[in-house]
């Protein structure tokens, strides 16, 4: 099974509506196949310039791991020399921080990945959870589930 484009349109715009109900700053919702490749994507009105590239790289980043964001975040703090060194091989595409999240089907099949960027990491995170729920996807964190 592949991510479709209407489960790509339904992520982000309930990741939007869950930005609107939390407050958030203005965000950009970047949704991407399994193998990296752009689906969907929105900015919001008011969000800042690299939102789209930040979104993209948290997305990407976890997509080439193999694992959501918070293990990227985690990552990074204990292992700052090998994420430089994913930051040059991605040509700096790689983003390593909460607000990118696996997309799997029920069976756990990759299917893709969200990223969000806007607000703090946690609540872009929390917006893009919402997202994947609406469109009844599994979200992948980093976290054992």
């Amino acid at each position: 099974m592949s991510l479709t484009l209407a489960q790509a349109a339904t992520i982000v715009d309930a990741s939007l509506a869950k930005g609107h109900e939390l407050k958030l700053n203005p965000l950009t919702v970047v949704v991407l196949d399994a193998g990296g490749h752009l689906i969907a994507a929105k900015r919001e009105d008011g969000a800042s310039l690299l939102r789209p590239e930040i979104a993209t790289g948290k997305a990407f980043g976890c997509l080439a791991m193999g694992f959501g964001g918070r293990e990227m975040a985690r990552r990074a703090q204990a292992m700052g020399p090998f994420m430089n060194a994913l930051s040059d091989l991605t040509g700096g595409k790689a983003v390593p921080v909460q607000g990118g999240v696996l997309i799997r089907d029920a069976a756990g099949a990759l299917l893709g990945a969200v990223g969000i960027s806007g607000d703090l990491s946690a609540k872009d995170e929390e917006a893009a959870l919402a997202g994947i729920a609406a469109a009844g996807l599994v979200a992948d964190t980093g976290d054992a589930a």
